[in-house]
């Protein structure tokens, strides 16, 4: 009885058995095809990791390369070559029209990063808007962008001469930091999960010289560790740490003899290691190819490749395509290095929501109808009038009375022009700075309008450019026009500067100087006519010391976007007062400037280190009002290098008019082992107080913030003993000052 029990229950176990291995080999031929159906990767439940590590398992080794080629898509798993990238630098680069906004280097002028914040989300809305429209609207005519937008910029202006000024914030480590986390945290949105679009900061590192010897794309900057770490990379700092910026563009140029495209010390290092960087990392267009060029043969293609790889550069152009799988398959490219590339660019892939339902993807709601929507519009006036500087106003000549004024002479080869400058989409209706006069001036008042002068097309001749033939243009006689009208008129507006024919990528100036006979012009128109204002369109500094000493008012209007010309009109009848400040030091002359291939910024670059007095210096700007400085007062007397003290000042306007101030916290090392700045921008803040009105404005101040790097320890240290604290509308215009003691911890 207990045998034919046991063997009664030995068939149950055995028949259980048989079924737990049938059913459980059910269930895996169950999760297999339901793997096959829906695999996990399209899962948007699951998490990111899980899913881009599923994606990575399904991929061969010639499917991984077709990936990291941002150009090309893999239709097997249906993904579409979304890291095709295009700009943003102050509007979506698109064929057709897209809201412009002032150029960076006047986005800069403004500091403001609040304001810029809200230009970016701009741009992003309508980058989001226009990839909406292409994936649901069959008739769709329009380019097919991409949602990684090259920007910002956020090189720094050591070079005064370089072409590329227009693109960037500051010469300041400081205040490109600021305004630069303020544009990349507008650009991605500030949903938890989902990105706007991807940000890639641009270009790492040490990148701002165009005219080189040899050539921009082999260039080897030779840069101390000091510089590296304390005036070349704060800011990239700021922008991963704070902004979250989700990918990078290593620099064509190389750094102390190595190239930046494999450069691990700065792309694995610093940036990954010791900053903890998760984003991806671009090369600039054929950037692997120029390294691959530069060495001449010495470099096969697919040692090049392995070594940018390894180096940190995850996306790069064809060449990744071609020889990721020659160079996995002879050793000299382990294959964890690209699946690790692969990760973090698909990582941000699946942030954008590219493999996930639209309605989960909330800026998948955005419409087309945000493209040139009216507001956007009225925030590009609106930066352009933040963005213009007053840089002298002799006796008050401006704002201009147009209810006195009966005839007014626009003279200047910027008066009737519609200048974008690189990286730039298409603008709906520009003002140009004639029509702006048009369009503020009183009724009925005359504008009589003459250029005489043409901005010199100076670039050399490039292999894919072909410069256009001049328009005939007699000098001699458009001078003789110009002097003419100023004689008539009641006060002659003259606009003046640069264009990408002077300065732009490729391209760096070879002086300070106004380009052509521009100063031949206004000296002419001066000395016929001593009632004119000055208006600069330009990117980079112009030094004009003789304009400065004759000319009794001067603004700086940049290259201002669509809407400049009503701006910079608003400007001077007074229907805005200018707040704006110097972003940059304007040199007196050339002569002032050390040589260009200098790193050590010590020599006499910047504010910081400048050797003699500017024409005019960071951080200035005038006003239609005028404004008090008192009570400032220091948290506390001592601080340690882990500690942090507020700084506060009551600033009231003592003028008539509503107006903008910038204050500016500076400070200065008193007696330091190493050469230390004159003065160093540690916090500022743009505020508006009506006639009468007084606010209190409270800067932050870390103990780090009065670091220096130390080659010796490698790292960022306070060293013990006074420290002055300035107060000012300016670097130069500092009104108080205060004592910090910093104390050993």
């Amino acid at each position: 009885m207990e045998k034919t029990l046991d063997r009664s229950i030995s068939k149950i176990q055995s028949f259980t058995f048989c079924l737990v291995v049938f059913m459980l080999g059910f269930a895996i031929d169950l999760s297999a095809q339901q793997s096959d159906d829906e695999p996990l990767y399209l899962d948007p439940t699951q998490p990111v990791e899980k899913r881009v590590n599923d994606l990575i398992s399904r991929l061969t080794i010639t499917e991984k390369a077709i990936v990291l080629d941002r150009t090309q898509p893999l239709p097997r798993l249906n993904i579409e070559a979304n890291l095709k990238w295009t700009q943003g630098l102050h509007g979506v680069q698109w064929d057709r029209p897209t809201t412009m906004f002032p150029q960076a280097i006047a986005l800069g002028a403004t500091w403001d990063p609040a304001l810029i914040h809200d230009v970016a989300t701009v741009v992003s809305d309508e980058a989001r808007a226009i990839w909406n429209e292409w994936h649901n609207n069959p008739d769709f005519t329009g380019n097919k962008l991409g949602l990684t937008y090259r920007t910002p910029v956020i090189n720094i202006s050591r070079n005064p001469f370089w072409g590329r000024i227009h693109e960037i914030y500051s010469e300041d480590p400081y205040h490109t930091g600021r305004i630069g986390v303020a544009f990349v945290k507008g650009l991605q949105g500030d949903d938890p999960k989902y990105l706007k679009v991807v940000s890639t900061v641009k270009h790492f590192v040490v990148n701002n010289i165009e005219n080189i010897p040899e050539d921009r794309h082999i260039h080897d900057a030779k840069v101390s560790e000091r510089w590296l770490f304390e005036y070349w990379l704060p800011h990239w700092k700021d922008c991963f740490i704070e902004g979250g910026a989700t990918s990078v563009m290593a620099s064509y140029n190389a750094i102390n003899g190595v190239d930046n495209v494999r450069n691990g010390y700065l792309l694995n290092d610093i940036l990954r290691d010791k900053w903890g960087f998760k984003g991806f990392v671009v090369n600039d267009a054929s950037g692997v190819q120029g390294m691959y060029e530069k060495y001449k043969g010495e470099m096969p293609w697919e040692q090049a490749v392995a070594q940018s790889l390894i180096g940190g550069t995850d996306v790069a152009d064809s060449p990744y395509g071609q020889y990721i799988p020659v160079a996995v398959g002879m050793g000299i490219l382990p294959e964890e290095v690209v699946d690790q590339a692969l990760y973090r660019v698909l990582q941000a892939r699946f942030r954008l929501g590219e493999f996930d339902p639209p309605e989960m993807v909330p800026y998948s709601t955005i419409p087309f109808s945000v493209v040139r929507h009216p507001d956007h519009r009225a925030l590009s006036l609106e930066v352009a009038q933040k963005s213009i500087v007053l840089l002298k106003n002799e006796d008050n000549f401006l704002p201009l009375d147009k209810n006195n004024i009966k005839t007014i002479a626009v003279i200047g080869p910027h008066a009737n022009i519609f200048h974008a400058g690189g990286y730039s989409g298409v603008a709906a209706y520009p003002v140009t700075p004639l029509q702006g006069i048009h369009n503020r001036a009183k009724y009925g008042t005359e504008i009589l309008y003459a250029p005489g002068s043409v901005i010199p097309d100076l670039r050399p001749p490039r292999p894919w450019r072909k410069p256009l033939p001049a328009a005939p243009f007699d000098h001699e006689m458009e001078l003789k026009k110009a002097v003419e009208i100023a004689k008539k008129a009641d006060v002659v507006i003259m606009y003046v500067g640069t264009t990408s024919g002077t300065e732009s990528e490729g391209y760096d100036r070879t002086t300070l100087a106004l380009p052509g006979n521009q100063q031949e012009l206004v000296e002419a128109v001066m000395a016929v006519n001593p009632k004119t204002v000055v208006v600069e369109m330009n990117a980079g500094p112009l030094a004009v010391p003789w304009i400065k000493e004759h000319v009794p008012a001067i603004v700086e209007a940049w290259w201002p976007g669509e809407e400049g010309g009503n701006a910079i009109a608003d400007i001077l009848f007074g229907n805005v007062n200018p707040g704006a400040k110097m972003p940059l030091t304007v040199y007196a002359s050339d002569d002032q400037v050390p040589p260009r291939d200098e790193y050590d910024i010590s020599k006499g670059f910047t504010y910081m280190y400048i050797k003699g007095d500017p024409l005019f210096a960071f951080g200035h700007g005038l006003s239609y009002t005028e404004f008090e400085y008192s009570n400032m007062n220091i948290s506390s007397e001592t601080i340690t290098e882990n500690g942090q003290v507020s700084v506060s000042v009551n600033v009231k306007n003592t003028g008539a008019r509503e107006g903008d101030e910038v204050v500016q916290l500076y400070v200065r090392d008193v007696e330091c082992s190493v050469v230390r700045p004159t003065k160093e921008l540690r916090g500022f803040e743009r505020i508006s107080l009506e006639p009468g009105e007084t606010k209190t404005v409270t800067l932050i101040l870390p103990g780090e913030k009065l670091s220096f790097y130390d080659e010796k320890t490698h790292q960022f240290v306070v060293e013990p003993g006074m420290f002055e604290i300035m107060i000012g509308s300016s670097s130069e215009d500092i009104r108080l000052t205060g004592n910090l003691e910093v104390k050993s911890n």
